[in-house]
């Protein structure tokens, strides 16, 4: 275990709209007053309490996303982005254009085929590369584009070139196993980068045995790490349950969720929905509730929270279907779309919406032409909240930013260019996206964990002056995990 931080003291500090002093020890908030420098706690800055000057800056807790791929994430700020291209040989173009000469394998990140007037496929990436492999991940998650070379190299079959969900999930590890020397040390860097946004915590739903955090450094947040049903049968033999340290892993990554996939994803037009697609099919059911509702039990049975990935109306009954039929709670994670009937049983059921915002503004285009008779379903936020659900906010990064800002931001005010917000009746109240972004936490309070952020301006009132647009640039002053400073920048 490592040795607690010294006791730091907040001197002046904003919080609830007064200025006060936050002493934090032992990991914890140990008090709040006007002056504890000469209130009498005990702790005197000569007997090794820092005191740090904190000049009215903004005092909240720390941010949690609770939605990401951290180990894709930190590979994706290292690949080409071909986010804005529209059209498969556009791809093809700009990574010829920025393919760094002579690497063994080219690789892109962020395609979005939705709005395409023709498809991925591996020909417009040999028009370019015949013999450098090249492969392309999906801006979702959820498809993986190759040439002929990567075809061969990785030994994938399919003649489009184009995989999607589970064998697109297995060539994602693949393509990790081939950048291994370098993702540990980009992980880590990761992390600092959210840190630096005052990120403290995230769970991390990457499709990879936790057991691969025995190798890294301690992160800059506290680490939820996901198990898939591929690697259960071993968290069960090794006894772990949810909130346990990982064996042999730094000590801020805990075990978290068993995730469980029950469809695809809407840029993919594999989320399992009860309305046919524009293009034909219902979209892909991959587990059914026959297969879940046992999964599920075996994995509460064993201590072990669940995580429910569904997106797609159908989905969405099928996963809450299989909470109740399993007599247990979790989160269901994206829910962005769910039928009218089914909003009230998530706060019924006890399960949580974890939810990312951003998918909103990023993809109503795309809603509007692959949703067209469901579009009304589509991220019901504020029905979610006014039914009773908790909710919980995250990026699902690399598919959106790691930026709580940002997501914070996309609940509140659906736009991020300068249309009109899209179904604005679903706008979040502020103040309940802040305590989703911050995991559920409602202010700072004596007793809490000392995981906290700084910031310059409060945060309600830079979006009630200056909208969305002030929200995505809040100045983070500084982040302080169990006490200690993981970012530091302006106190």
């Amino acid at each position: 275990m490592s040795a607690s931080p010294a006791p730091l003291l907040l001197h002046e500090v904003r919080r609830d709209g007064r200025i006060c002093d936050v002493l934090l020890a032992g990991g914890r908030v140990v008090a709040i007053g006007d002056d504890l420098r000469a209130a009498g706690t005990g702790l005197d800055p000569r007997d090794g309490v820092q005191v740090v000057e904190a000049g009215g800056a903004v005092l909240l807790p720390g941010l949690v996303d609770s939605h990401v791929h951290l180990t894709q994430w930190a590979a994706a700020r290292r690949r080409i982005d071909v986010a804005a291209a529209t059209s498969p040989a556009e791809v093809a173009d700009v990574l010829l254009a920025r393919a760094v000469p002579g690497s063994d394998l080219v690789l892109g990140h962020g395609y979005r085929d939705g709005l395409w007037s023709e498809p991925a496929h591996r020909d417009a990436l040999d028009a370019r590369f015949l013999d450098r492999p090249v492969v392309v991940v999906s801006g979702d998650l959820h498809a993986a584009w190759l040439n002929s070379a990567a075809a061969t190299r990785f030994g994938v079959g399919e003649p489009s070139g184009v995989l999607r969900e589970a064998p697109a999930m297995e060539l994602f590890a693949a393509v990790d196993a081939a950048e291994a020397s370098g993702l540990d040390r980009w992980v880590a860097e990761a992390t600092s980068v959210a840190a630096a946004r005052g990120v403290t915590g995230i769970v991390d739903l990457e499709y990879a045995p936790i057991d691969v955090w025995t190798r890294r450094e301690n992160p800059a947040v506290r680490v939820a790490a996901g198990i898939w049903p591929d690697w259960l049968d071993a968290a069960v033999a090794a006894g772990l349950r949810t909130g346990d340290r990982v064996p042999g892993a730094p000590e801020r990554v805990r075990v978290g969720p068993v995730k469980h996939v029950v469809d695809g994803s809407l840029g993919t037009r594999t989320a399992f929905c009860h309305e046919e697609y524009p293009s034909g099919g219902h979209g892909m059911l991959r587990i059914p509730l026959a297969e879940l509702e046992p999964a599920l039990r075996r994995a509460t049975s064993h201590g072990l929270a669940v995580a429910v990935h569904a997106i797609g109306d159908d989905a969405v009954r099928v996963a809450l279907d299989g909470f109740e039929a399993a007599a247990c709670v979790g989160t269901l994670e994206h829910a962005q779309q769910v039928h009218p009937d089914d909003v009230p049983r998530f706060a019924r059921l006890g399960v949580t919406a974890s939810i990312q915002p951003r998918h909103v503004v990023d993809d109503r285009d795309t809603v509007e032409r692959h949703w067209p008779t469901g579009a009304e379903r589509a991220y019901p936020y504020a029905s979610l909240h006014a039914a009773g659900a908790r909710l919980l906010l995250g990026s699902d990064a690399p598919v959106a930013p790691l930026d709580p800002w940002d997501a914070l931001a996309s609940a509140v005010h659906r736009s991020v260019d300068d249309r009109a917000p899209w179904h604005p009746e679903q706008h979040l109240p502020f103040e309940v996206a802040l305590v989703a972004s911050s995991g559920g936490r409602d202010g700072v309070h004596v007793g809490d964990v000392a995981d906290l952020v700084l910031v310059a301006v409060d945060p309600a009132e830079a979006f009630a002056t200056g909208g969305a647009a002030a929200l995505r640039a809040t100045e983070v002053l500084a982040t302080v995990l169990g006490g200690e400073f993981t970012h530091r920048a302006g106190i």
